[in-house]
């Protein structure tokens, strides 16, 4: 039988890992387990519950009434309601970084994704991939870029979407979050000592999906 391969793709803010990561998944036929898109889910369901973001047991209770199903087309399903397009806004972004703090969350969460790695070949990103959710992932990557380059790559995307953009403002915003998720006092971003380290600075889309697959095979 062929051994199941587990991927972890950990690294700060804007560093391209959702992207990297579900184009990774295509190419290898690989489920793609979008972790912030269960954060995200959990943070929407209290923000449409009206429940207090700030209310650490508030959120807590909440968490029974909570499931979340990923499809293999990237959709993700909050209690059997497609919530695909609602949990992209920047008021859930924000909610899904307010609740990650919140042991309770995780320890659901992280549950919840170890569930899943065990289906098949999988391929998951975050910040606590490779040193929390899954320490003993086949292989471990630590995708990071300079701030200012991370900052151009968000403001294009904020351009191509109408957004008006101040690549200065974007960057403190990134460099800020850098801070928050590394100095968490519950699983804060820090690069696995096994984990390879891909700096995209200088490399396109597909050289980082390139240099990954090159990594898997070997």
């Amino acid at each position: 039988m062929k051994k199941k391969i587990s991927i972890a793709i950990d690294g700060p803010s804007a560093a391209g890992k959702s992207t990297i990561a579900k184009m990774v998944a295509k190419k290898e036929n690989f489920i793609y387990i979008d972790t912030g898109a269960m954060y995200r889910s959990v943070a929407f369901y209290c923000i449409k519950n009206h429940i207090d973001l700030n209310d650490e047991q508030a959120v807590e209770q909440s968490i029974s009434n909570i499931q979340i199903r990923l499809t293999a087309d990237n959709k993700v399903y909050l209690n059997d309601e497609d919530v695909s397009l609602q949990i992209r806004t920047d008021e859930v972004s924000l909610g899904a970084s307010c609740v990650s703090k919140y042991q309770a969350v995780r320890t659901f969460l992280v549950d919840e994704q170890r569930k899943m790695a065990e289906t098949g070949n999988v391929i998951l990103d975050g910040r606590d991939i490779g040193t929390v959710v899954l320490p003993h992932a086949d292989l471990k990557i630590y995708l990071t870029a300079s701030s200012r380059t991370r900052a151009e790559r968000r403001c294009k995307e904020l351009v191509e979407k109408g957004v008006n953009c101040d690549i200065d403002t974007v960057e403190k915003d990134i460099i800020d979050r850098d801070y928050r998720d590394m100095h968490r006092e519950i699983s804060p971003l820090t690069q696995a000592e096994d984990a390879v380290l891909v700096d995209s600075s200088n490399m396109s889309i597909d050289e980082v999906v390139k240099e990954i697959i090159k990594l898997k095979n070997e």
